[in-house]
């Protein structure tokens, strides 16, 4: 099967289409990796389980995002479950390239980069690449996890942050 590449400037009917998928509430992730220029973040909400054994997961990329390149090279990465405090985080990563400072990773010794604070952190392995539509998808094998059983979830619904609590 051959795909079109999409279109530079969306169309109406894309708009109309990328604002029904904003319908969809979703959590919100922030993936890093390592870059020549060091550790950077990237936030995605297109993060999903695929097995249960194997450990495996996976997000999905825009292949005309600056960070593609780090990504399509990336051997390791770590997918991070931000809580509703993250806001801020979240929209640093969405745009431009986002460098980590020394002060905000830590990693495991031949590990990604890792944020200290997430609901949930998956550190994995890539399994599998596959190009698909404008996108790529990523499936990781998760060598590693945590997760905290406090704080709210960060969500992304109809172009906006919100949060999803125990009690929702």
């Amino acid at each position: 099967m051959t795909l079109e590449p999409p279109p530079e400037h969306p169309t109406d009917e894309t708009l109309a289409y990328r604002r029904a998928l904003g319908s969809f509430a979703t959590g919100v992730c922030v993936v890093t990796a390592d870059s020549p220029q060091g550790p950077l973040g990237l936030t995605i909400n297109s993060f999903t389980s695929v097995s249960l054994e194997p450990r495996l997961l996976l997000w999905c990329i825009d292949e005309r995002s600056e960070r593609w390149p780090v990504f399509a090279a990336a051997e390791r990465f770590a997918v991070h479950v931000l809580p509703a405090s993250d806001r801020d985080k979240a929209a640093r990563f969405a745009r431009g390239v986002a460098l980590l400072e020394p002060h905000e990773f830590e990693r495991r010794p031949d590990g990604p980069p890792c944020l200290p604070e997430a609901l949930a952190r998956f550190e994995c392995a890539v399994h599998d690449r596959i190009r698909m539509g404008d996108h790529m998808i990523v499936v990781g094998r998760v060598e590693a996890f945590s997760a905290s059983a406090d704080g709210d979830a960060l969500t992304y619904w109809r172009g906006r942050y919100g949060s999803l609590g125990a009690d929702a």
